[in-house]
């Protein structure tokens, strides 16, 4: 319990600490042990720290598969991956970028608004110079784009955009598209100057040329879809295993690859003097063949008869419909001698 003191002792201490004959002990406030955090209402920070992470996980699987693309495409060593992922002012993106460079206005459809990709000039003429024909070296001075070279890089983005869109699938169906390109960065103006954007810089080497690729999403674009980019969401995204839109995307896919398919309905050996008296009309019994579309009958490597599949009583049996390619004797004979399987 605290000591109450009288009037006569506290009379008593100060004529006491007057006098000197007593130490005193200098007063010292209570250190703050509260921890202050600095805040710029000029640039606030959008996104948190679990959603950066998420932004660099994604763009780490987009740089793998732009990596495959782009060596297949230039038929050169290509390495692309993610530097650095940060957020900052539009004003500030748009002053850390040289001029004149390569710049892509990019839709992000469905999200509302546009995105930029911006390319190195670097990488930029090294991309251009593969692609005619060249070491890839590039040129040292830097100018705008002409007509022709504008084509080709339009060609090489939306390569790179369909690698965006496979990389975005686990949290949306991106469709991005190329709407325009720009060489000046003061004409792209997406977004007001202060608005925050997130920039992924990914560091690019095309043979010996090094250099970067930015890709800048607004605040507001990506807005709609921030509550995705969670770890918990991406990991359990991950866990759920090919998802719906994943299927849509491998079917589009599928759809535009042409792949060559050869049925071998069966192999028999047969005399080159039995081949040579078929014609038109004859009929050769096969078994374990199924009813279908017209064949031919090969010789080595050549087309000699067209078969038509059909039924004999209860059997599958082959009809020749008419010979398709006249073979000199001598390569009979040659065939007859390797013994070529001729069915």
């Amino acid at each position: 319990m605290t000591e109450i003191l009288s009037q006569e002792e506290i009379d008593q201490l100060l004529t006491a600490i007057n006098a000197g004959d007593t130490d005193t002990v200098d007063f010292k406030p209570a250190a703050d042990t509260r921890k202050i955090k600095i805040y710029d209402f000029k640039r606030p920070d959008k996104f948190s720290k679990e959603q950066i992470r998420t932004v660099a996980s994604i763009h780490e699987t987009f740089a793998r598969l732009t990596t495959t693309a782009l060596s297949a495409n230039l038929r050169s060593m290509v390495h692309v991956h993610v530097a650095s992922v940060d957020q900052l002012t539009y004003e500030e993106f748009i002053r850390s970028i040289p001029t004149p460079t390569t710049l892509a206005i990019i839709n992000m459809d469905p999200l509302k608004g546009n995105a930029i990709l911006e390319i190195d000039p670097a990488i930029t003429f090294s991309i251009i110079d593969r692609l005619f024909g060249g070491t890839g070296e590039g040129t040292k001075s830097q100018h705008e784009l002409t007509d022709i070279e504008q084509s080709v890089m339009e060609g090489i983005i939306v390569r790179i955009l369909s690698n965006m869109r496979e990389a975005w699938a686990q949290v949306i169906d991106l469709r991005p598209r190329l709407g325009q390109i720009d060489t000046n960065p003061q004409f792209a103006q997406i977004v007001p100057p202060t608005e925050m954007v997130v920039l992924v810089t990914l560091e690019t080497k095309v043979g010996d040329v090094e250099g970067m690729m930015n890709f800048c999403i607004p605040y507001l674009t990506i807005e709609p879809i921030i509550g995705k980019l969670s770890a918990q969401f991406w990991y359990s995204s991950v866990r759920r295993g090919t998802t719906t839109e994943n299927l849509n995307i491998l079917k589009e896919k599928l759809a535009t690859v042409d792949v060559s398919v050869v049925a071998e309905i069966g192999k028999i050996q047969v005399p080159i003097r039995d081949v040579l008296s078929l014609r038109a009309g004859d009929v050769v019994r096969l078994y374990n063949v199924k009813v279908g579309d017209p064949f031919s009958l090969n010789i080595g490597n050549k087309r000699k008869y067209l078969c038509r599949p059909g039924v004999m009583g209860k059997k599958v049996a082959v009809q020749i419909v008419k010979k398709t390619v006249e073979l000199e004797q001598n390569e009979f004979d040659e065939l007859a001698n390797e013994g070529e399987d001729l069915l």
